[in-house]
């Protein structure tokens, strides 16, 4: 089972999320759950939390189903002490939030080392930071993204996945969440059928599947390799409809939220319905 959907807003209410994502036609679908781009919010309601389940369950969304990304300002590698501790208490408030809304993943971007420290050091500063987030929540996981390989930002190979990963003391709570266009963008080839085929099984070998939590579905607008992280709508990119036929009918991504964040949002209904219709019986 192919669980397809798109990164909804949330405005008016966390509650407000799964009624946006049934009005798309979405099985699956993913969230903040406050601004992403503040690092304080208020708590959540009892009344959004309740009202939050009950859409969730009245559209037949369940937590497997629903992919929270955390804020983009957190850095769990960040080299500077303050920066360190605000992006931690941070990260946890996030976990927090997920495990109040019944939640049992959160995304994330994994941090950055801003050329103050060794890329060893960062990696393993974003496991310690994954280890505090999970001494201090209960079932919810954390779902490192990997990226495009902008600047400073660690993630673009699948090693420096597999270093957090054994970084965690439960692995039982850390996963992944891989997005194509960083994936091509970072030098991954899922274009051709022979680079898609080395692109996963090279995944297999270094991070391996059972770790796998999502799927960001994004074309890209720039090239193989460029390290540039740039969405593209479905079929208008660098990727090509062609990718995401492969992965439509790939059963390695059976059973996990597959979560559109192209940048024409009022295209997510089609690209919804084009990419079910993509998959062969």
């Amino acid at each position: 089972m192919k669980y397809i959907g798109a990164h909804v807003s949330a405005s008016g209410g966390v509650e407000n999320a799964p009624l946006n994502a049934k009005k798309i036609n979405a099985t699956a679908f993913a969230l903040f759950t406050k601004n992403q781009r503040q690092w304080k919010a208020k708590p959540l309601s009892d009344e959004s939390i309740r009202r939050f389940k009950d859409n969730c369950m009245a559209a037949g969304y369940t937590a497997g189903q629903i992919l929270p990304h955390d804020s983009y300002l957190i850095n769990l590698g960040h080299p500077e002490p303050a920066g360190l501790d605000k992006s931690r208490t941070a990260f946890i408030d996030e976990m927090s939030r997920c495990e109040q809304l019944g939640l049992k993943n959160l995304n994330f971007h994994p941090g950055s080392h801003l050329k103050k420290i060794s890329e060893e050091a960062c990696l393993a500063r974003i496991a310690e930071s994954i280890n505090l987030a999970l001494a201090q929540t209960r079932g919810v996981t954390a779902v490192i993204e990997n990226t495009a390989g902008q600047g400073t930002n660690m993630g673009h190979r699948f090693e420096h996945l597999a270093a957090i990963i054994d970084g965690v003391e439960d692995k039982s709570r850390v996963g992944v969440c891989l997005d194509t266009c960083h994936t091509f963008s970072a030098g991954y080839d899922l274009v051709t059928p022979d680079g898609y085929e080395k692109t996963l099984a090279h995944f297999g070998a270094v991070v391996g599947f059972s770790f796998l939590k999502g799927l960001h579905l994004n074309d890209g607008k720039k090239a193989l390799g460029s390290r540039v992280d740039r969405h593209e709508s479905l079929g208008k990119g660098t990727l090509g409809l062609d990718a995401f036929r492969m992965i439509m009918n790939d059963y390695r991504f059976d059973g996990i939220p597959m979560i559109l964040e192209t940048p024409d949002d009022s295209r997510w209904a089609e690209e919804i319905r084009m990419l079910k219709g993509m998959i062969v019986d």
